[in-house]
């Protein structure tokens, strides 16, 4: 995504709170509930949510699961955030369906619920999703891939870590995306696991941390030693995994994908650990989502999303320094500069 585009795109949502002086917002509250309160990626967004609502006057209060996957405390959070009057919540959910109910609560209780990264299911159980194309995310580095090994795609042995069992939407697009960028013809597109081609060793689930990619790839690896390319939900499983691999020798021979552009994700692009990654903005998800709510609070008026798609695009970009033919790329040094914008 060009940098043009990201500014113009700020500008759009900057529009809704045009002549909204903090005076005006000092009454706003607004709620940020991410998956947990560690992961990098939200550690960034929960960092652009409360820049924004500094800048506009806005009190926010952050919540986090405990780990990946914690949807209750996600649902209490909801629950507290009602009950506290606030406009508005950003929300990550894990449990993408299981936490609709309590989406659905809040909304009747007059708040704006706009998901943040990760589709809720159905995506129009929130009034909004700002988020990555996660599927065009994972279709990125799936091309990527298959070209870097060009012929011998076809002898590829693929190890999916993917993020729960529960198979939250984010995780769905990724590993969908990839697979079929690699060119592996995919059974339902909802789910991950029922797809048939020889090729792919087998998943396993990470959430989405070091420790989880590291187990995760040290089952598969007893699955079938011999993978050679490795999808993974996010860097932090990517470096897990890397650590699998150096544990026995096949640092060197397998290719590792990934996805979320984060600063050290993309340093580790650049040091051979990552193939390529597609960069997300989580901290352009978090500003936009607090302009959205301070436009809701003025005059009761909701985001619209990108043309042709029913959520808001915040872009993607593939970073690497091994760039292919017929796939789009920024390199480690523009992706350094991006990093988590």
């Amino acid at each position: 995504m060009k940098r043009s585009i990201i500014t113009a795109t700020l500008g759009m949502l900057a529009l809704g709170v045009a002549g909204m002086g903090t005076a005006q917002a000092q009454n706003i509250g607004a709620c940020l509930i991410t998956k947990t309160d560690t992961n990098p990626f939200f550690v960034k967004m929960k960092e652009g949510a409360t820049a924004k609502a500094n800048e506009l006057g806005i009190t926010l209060k952050s919540y986090a699961g405990k780990i990946d996957g914690d949807s209750e405390s996600q649902v209490a959070a909801i629950e507290t955030c009602i009950a506290d009057g606030a406009k508005g919540i950003l929300l990550t959910a894990s449990d993408t369906a299981g936490i609709v109910p309590a989406v659905q609560q809040a909304r009747d209780a007059g708040l704006l619920v706009i998901a943040l990264d990760t589709p809720l299911e159905p995506i129009d159980s929130a009034d909004a999703t700002f988020a990555t194309d996660n599927f065009l995310a994972g279709e990125l580095i799936g091309k990527w891939a298959a070209a870097t090994l060009g012929d011998e795609a076809k002898n590829a042995k693929i190890g999916m870590l993917d993020l729960a069992v529960s198979q939250p939407s984010v995780g769905v697009l990724r590993d969908q995306g990839f697979l079929q960028g690699f060119g592996i013809e995919l059974g339902d597109p909802n789910k991950w696991g029922d797809e048939t081609d020889p090729r792919i060793v087998g998943h396993d689930v990470t959430a989405g941390n070091e420790e989880g990619g590291r187990t995760a790839m040290e089952n598969l690896l007893q699955k079938d030693p011999g993978i050679n390319v490795v999808y993974t939900i996010n860097e932090p499983a990517a470096a897990g995994a890397y650590e699998a691999l150096k544990a026995v020798g096949r640092e060197g021979d397998v290719l590792i994908v990934s996805v979320d552009g984060g600063c050290p994700g993309v340093q580790n692009v650049k040091d051979g650990v990552i193939g390529a990654t597609s960069q997300q903005y989580p901290l352009l998800m978090a500003s936009l989502g607090i302009e959205a709510i301070a436009a809701w609070a003025k005059d009761g008026s909701k985001p619209a999303n990108t043309p042709g798609k029913d959520f808001f695009d915040t872009g993607v970009a593939l970073v690497t320094d091994k760039p292919v033919d017929g796939v789009e790329s920024i390199d480690t040094t523009v992706g350094t500069e991006r990093c988590w914008g």
